[in-house]
């Protein structure tokens, strides 16, 4: 399987990916209540971007436009494809399949400076709306 990470840029084959603190740019009121370990909040929207529930490993995921958007998040963020260093655990905090790992290594760099167009994010959301209607359409069989 191939698998994908957004995020640091600059890195190059052969780099280590590891667990990091949160990004924080300066001004910016999510990126200071993740760094202090508190879920963002805005008024009106509620949590947006939450924390992580693994801050000790690195995500990963197959969907390489997931990561892409990752890849956005980050100033710069530059999108790899990448090999799991230890043991994948899956990750249940997504809509889109990703695992979790100690450390991941760079195989190569897929796009650099990643930023999306509108068109990418419009077909990224109504992707992660039909996942979280499937998810809601699941829970309510139960």
């Amino acid at each position: 399987m191939r698998y994908f990470h957004g995020g640091v840029p600059d890195l190059k084959p052969g780099d280590l990916i590891t667990p990091h603190a949160p990004n924080v740019i300066d001004g910016c009121a999510i990126c200071a209540a993740k760094a202090a370990g508190q879920q963002p909040v805005v008024e009106g929207l509620g949590v947006v971007d939450p924390l992580t529930e693994r801050a000790d490993r690195v995500y990963v995921t197959s969907d390489r436009e997931y990561a892409r958007f990752y890849a956005s998040k980050y100033p710069r963020g530059d999108l790899y494809v990448v090999e799991p260093v230890g043991g994948l655990e899956p990750s249940t905090e997504d809509r889109f399949e990703s695992w979790t790992a100690p450390t991941v290594r760079v195989l190569t760099v897929y796009d650099r400076y990643v930023q999306l167009t509108v068109k990418q994010r419009r077909a990224l959301l109504r992707r992660w709306t039909a996942a979280d209607l499937a998810a809601a359409l699941d829970m309510s069989a139960i």
